[in-house]
């Protein structure tokens, strides 16, 4: 790592197209779209000609310091004030460039599929020094790490995908392609997934229309089917803490909440299994004042659903023994706010109702917000004693291409490095939650736009505000010595956890990457 650094802060180039996204290019893309809308004409032209004012050097180095040295130092004392200056000022330089892209938001359409760069790039790369930026292969041998010249390749083509300029993207892909590898190191094989979003991405922008918009077709990749993706979600769970965290998490927060009630109901928005019930079950049969009746309803758009139902009858069993009265419902159908009505999900009298999300929610953001906020309101009408929430904490959903881009690869670099750290490098556990569950994530954040981007993750602060609005305040998780118990198990030293203004934070040597929440009403009793 010290040779990357090096490296990096000695040869990257100033006119790197990153350098773009800065405050005076913010403030004139500001001026030029409030003059076009008020001018009702169309915002963005695909040929028009862009500044590109520079960055300072030192703002580069702020950013090859917090992509390349991610050992933050994370507050784990529950109360979120004492945050280290040194922790703080990493975390600011990374997201100086997301904060930057993201004061310039675009609301879209949800028929606009080709966002941000792509409708205000010149016609070619070359133009802003796209070529340049990339050291040859003869240069990356002597005594540099190949592993950096893998990561100028791919800024350098995610730049040129970002232009459309096809050509030089195109070429990028194959020199990549000499070293990306899904077998190699962990660099290797991140680089893999995103060398393949891309190559992905550069298929549909061959298929825009003249309005901006993609025409149906198909991207040549290997369908997986659903047992191979839930073989490897239940491996991720199994191998590492990232889901087990949120499970967690979650249950304890309904646990605290359904102190006291002797009726409860949880929904389960986007159901597709029922790992992280058993353990809820448990906690609850343990109960001083003994078990209540529960009921789970299930909200899934699964197509096979024979599986989930089996699943579900054994848990039931699992409930009998323990004591616990559990009724199981399914509702086949996406969740959309029509369905979350009182009567299409037969709430009862008497029950305590939560509202559980587990990875789901950010499916509903989208460039307008509009269909999350509708998600949410539908909710605050249901009347829940809580609503539970696990996501990933990222910003995958940026109005820019190159943004989200820089974000995700820092992010998904952080997950490939715990994944080395914990699974052997061929083994066929990783391999498979790599290929099967984290290599889908990252195309669809890359390839897609429009209503086909289903990926798009958020941070913490994003969430707070965006319930904040709905109606929804946090209530602090108090589970953190369990959850440094829960991390004790996977025998990984580089697992680290966080309290941030009442979410709990899990992440890789300081890097924060899941988030897990609970919230109520803004009326409601906040004593638990």
């Amino acid at each position: 790592m010290e040779g990357f650094n090096g490296w990096l802060y000695e040869s990257f180039n100033h006119d790197f197209a990153i350098r773009r996204f800065c405050s005076a290019r913010v403030e004139l893309e500001q001026g030029e779209l409030g003059d076009a809308m008020n001018n009702d004409i169309e915002p963005f032209c695909p040929d028009d000609e862009i500044s590109t004012p520079q960055l300072a050097a030192s703002e580069v180095d702020d950013f090859v310091d917090s992509f390349i040295n991610m050992d933050y130092d994370v507050d784990d004392d529950g109360d979120g004030d004492d945050k280290d200056d040194r922790n703080s000022k990493k975390q600011q330089n990374f997201h100086h460039f997301q904060d930057k892209i993201e004061a310039f938001s675009i609301v879209n359409d949800d028929s606009l599929m080709i966002e941000g760069d792509e409708l205000e790039m010149s016609s070619s790369c070359e133009d802003l020094g796209a070529n340049e930026m990339v050291p040859s292969i003869e240069e990356a041998s002597h005594g540099v790490d190949q592993g950096l010249h893998l990561v100028h390749l791919l800024l350098a083509c995610a730049e040129a995908v970002g232009c459309r300029d096809i050509h030089l993207a195109t070429s990028m892909l194959s020199q990549i392609g000499a070293s990306a590898t899904p077998l190699g190191d962990s660099l290797q094989r991140v680089s893999y997934c995103f060398a393949t979003g891309l190559k992905s991405r550069l298929s549909l922008l061959q298929n825009v229309n003249g309005n901006g918009t993609i025409a149906n077709c198909a991207i040549d990749v290997p369908m997986i089917a659903r047992e191979e993706k839930m073989e490897a979600f239940q491996l991720l769970y199994q191998t590492t803490p990232y889901i087990a965290f949120g499970f967690m998490a979650a249950n304890e927060a309904i646990c605290q909440a359904a102190q006291g009630k002797g009726s409860l109901h949880i929904i389960d928005l986007g159901m597709k299994h029922t790992l992280q019930w058993p353990s809820l079950l448990r906690a609850l049969a343990s109960r001083p004042e003994g078990p209540p009746t529960l009921r789970i309803t299930a909200l899934t758009s699964d197509e096979d659903l024979v599986e989930l139902e089996a699943s579900m009858k054994s848990l039931v069993e699992d409930a009998s023994s323990l004591g616990i009265a559990m009724e199981f419902h399914m509702i086949s159908e996406p969740v959309t706010p029509s369905l979350l009505t009182r009567e299409n999900l037969n709430l009862r009298e008497g029950e305590s109702l939560y509202i559980n999300s587990v990875m789901h929610l950010h499916k509903y953001v989208k460039e307008s917000r509009g269909s999350l906020k509708a998600i949410l309101q539908a909710i605050k009408k249901l009347g829940p004693a809580l609503l539970t929430m696990v996501e990933q904490d990222a910003n995958h959903n940026g109005p820019f291409f190159l943004g989200r881009f820089l974000e995700s690869l820092h992010y998904y670099s952080a997950i490939f490095d715990s994944l080395e750290a914990s699974l052997p490098r061929h083994s066929p556990q990783r391999m498979k939650i790599e290929r099967l569950h984290f290599a889908e994530e990252i195309r669809n954040i890359v390839a897609y736009e429009g209503t086909d981007r289903m990926e798009r993750h958020e941070r913490a602060d994003q969430w707070r505000r965006q319930l904040g609005r709905a109606g929804f305040q946090v209530m602090g998780l108090k589970c953190l010595s369990q959850a440094r118990m829960m991390l004790s198990v996977y025998g990984c030293d580089g697992y680290t956890l966080g309290s941030e203004k009442g979410c709990l934070l899990l992440g890789w040597k300081g890097r924060p990457l899941m988030l897990a929440s609970a919230w109520q009403l803004h009326n409601a009793s906040s004593a638990y």
